[in-house]
């Protein structure tokens, strides 16, 4: 790959199509997501973080105002690279730096010790969503 990430708030209206493709890409396509779920109302309302290599858009990520970070997804290639990190990183100091005293999100069963490792704690037992096994998980700014 040779390139390193960056990471970088961008306003929805002007990626709208950049963030959906990749959606549909990691969620709709390899996971089995309904098309019709994975974008909603709350993308209006949320800010999006984009990862990108080069020109290349590998992966995204929003926050909700309520503090709920979600919908975080970098394409198979890329995987395994620390551009989820990066992505994490982003949206967690955007939380903090708006006051929120209390990150939560969604997470996928498999994908649980990625957000340990960035100090998020397992609350509740499992649920389905969208099919898909998750736990809700929260980190205290």
């Amino acid at each position: 790959m040779g390139q390193s990430a960056t990471v970088a708030e961008v306003p929805f209206s002007e990626r709208r199509e950049d963030i959906r493709s990749l959606r549909f890409e990691v969620f709709v396509h390899e996971q089995g997501v309904p098309a019709e779920i994975e974008m909603d109302e709350w993308d209006e309302r949320s800010r999006h973080v984009l990862a990108q290599v080069g020109e290349r858009v590998v992966g995204t990520g929003r926050l909700l105002p309520d503090g709920h970070i979600g919908r975080v997804a970098v394409l198979a290639p890329f995987r395994g690279q620390g551009i989820g990190a990066l992505l994490m990183g982003q949206l967690i100091a955007m939380g903090k730096e708006a006051g929120m005293g209390r990150l939560v999100l969604s997470a996928q069963t498999r994908a649980v010790a990625f957000y340990e490792g960035l100090g998020f704690v397992k609350q509740g037992e499992t649920y389905q969503e969208a099919g898909i096994p998750h736990v809700r998980m929260y980190l205290d700014c």
